[in-house]
């Protein structure tokens, strides 16, 4: 199913740079970007003084080590604009994420930054297969997360016809591919299991459809589900990664040819992996937490970002820069249902809004199908009426989807209807999806 393996031509001359033109290139971009948070970003400047270390002492790519890491915190801490190393007149656009405060992460892009996106994500699309004039259909949201718009800009610079469909309307979905033929689909991959069968619940076949490539993204997700996906839509399934706080998706993409895990493009984000309760840097190959600096970006620098995904570098193979193992967990208590990041936190602070509702709750993840569930359970105070139940339930979904963006099913207990464990703590999340 491989389609249009590029040829070394088709290539831009960093994709096949030898390890010394891209480490020299690295290195020059690094200094300008500890010295930009340096001299821009009063966090960055009090916690480089904290730490000891100045921009001038980078005279090597290891030297980095000795410099601070970033995390939600910093960014939180600095909410909305306090981490942007440029004047807000100069910030084109923001984008934010969800965080376990009820605040967003918020990121801001120059003009530059833009650009530098729609590169990247050209880029990237290109290393799935896409060509100039292919069309692409863009499944991934739109608004304040960075999928749809990422996605849309990229492949509009590579030269492709973009259908901006956004997220959800199955049966449009299915529709619009049959009615333009579009050969390439950015989507969440469990979502594209649901236009899978919706293809063959109006008998269709899917992989009579002119979808040729689908680069996925957004959430985690196996060699299994891609082999599935392959097998039933008939395409090449390509993984695409990246995170709001470092750019947008587009911060490493497969390549068509080997499939063998996302390509960092680390002409613009420094990767390193850390021992996730020391800090300390391990080799590459060496299972941690993954951690990147920002080489290029104006409005947002991040030095040593904390990304919480576990993984591991691995060595270059169809261009001149590293790769990303299978992520296999999170450092930290973050869950993605549907593409979205939910922390139980979240859910703890519109519960605790609530005057009718006990502090306990519980959230219970299982599969829909193709498609992550969360149930939350939650408690009822002594006192509340059988005819109050039904409205306090509505209410609190209708808060989770407002604040935190993920639908869910709220099922309210009475008082102690919690599993408690022998310590009297309420066991916060229940996963029940399948560990293949």
């Amino acid at each position: 199913m491989v389609q249009r393996i590029p040829a070394p031509s088709d290539l831009e001359p960093i994709e096949r740079a030898s390890k010394d033109e891209l480490q020299a290139l690295q290195l020059q971009r690094m200094q300008w970007s500890l010295k930009h948070a340096y001299d821009n970003v009063p966090h960055y400047r009090a916690a480089f003084d904290a730490a000891g270390v100045h921009p001038d002492d980078l005279r090597t790519l290891a030297d980095l080590a000795k410099f601070p890491f970033t995390g939600k915190k910093e960014l939180r801490d600095n909410y909305p604009f306090g981490m942007f190393a440029v004047p807000r007149e100069q910030v084109v656009r923001v984008h934010a994420s969800s965080g376990t405060t009820g605040k967003p992460t918020v990121v801001g892009y120059t003009q530059n930054d833009i650009d530098t996106w729609a590169n990247v994500v050209a880029r990237s699309i290109r290393a799935a297969g896409g060509r100039r004039g292919d069309m692409v259909h863009i499944s991934y949201g739109y608004g304040l997360f960075t999928g749809g718009l990422g996605a849309h800009y990229g492949a509009e610079r590579l030269g492709c016809t973009v259908v901006p469909m956004s997220g959800g309307q199955t049966e449009k979905q299915v529709q619009l591919i049959e009615d333009f033929k579009p050969s390439i689909i950015m989507v969440t991959p469990s979502y594209m299991l649901n236009i899978i069968e919706e293809f063959q619940r109006q008998g269709l076949d899917p992989a009579a459809s002119s979808l040729k490539v689908g680069i996925f993204g957004a959430e985690p997700w196996t060699d299994a589900m891609r082999g599935e996906i392959e097998q039933r839509a008939g395409i090449d399934a390509v993984d695409i990664y990246g995170l709001s706080e470092v750019m947008g998706p587009g911060v490493a993409s497969e390549c068509i040819e080997s499939k063998d895990g996302p390509v960092i493009w680390e002409d613009h984000f420094y990767p390193e992996i850390i021992d996730p309760e020391t800090g300390e840097v391990l080799p590459d190959g060496e299972e941690g937490e993954l951690v990147f600096t920002s080489l290029s970006k104006e409005a947002l620098p991040v030095i040593r970002y904390r990304t919480r995904d576990l993984t591991r570098l691995l060595p270059a193979t169809s261009r001149s820069m590293r790769r990303i193992g299978k992520i296999t967990g999170r450092s930290d208590d973050m869950l993605i249902i549907r593409g979205v990041n939910v922390f139980p936190s979240q859910i703890e602070e519109l519960i605790l809004k609530m005057p009718k509702l006990a502090p306990q709750y519980q959230l219970v993840i299982s599969r829909d199908g193709h498609l992550d569930k969360l149930d939350v359970l939650a408690e009822l105070r002594p006192g509340v009426a059988d005819d109050e139940i039904a409205a306090l339930a509505r209410e609190l979904e209708h808060r989770i989807k407002t604040n935190v963006g993920v639908s869910t099913k709220v099922r309210l207990l009475a008082p102690n209807g919690i599993e408690r464990t022998l310590t009297g703590k309420a066991r916060r999340v229940v996963d029940q999806r399948p560990k293949n």
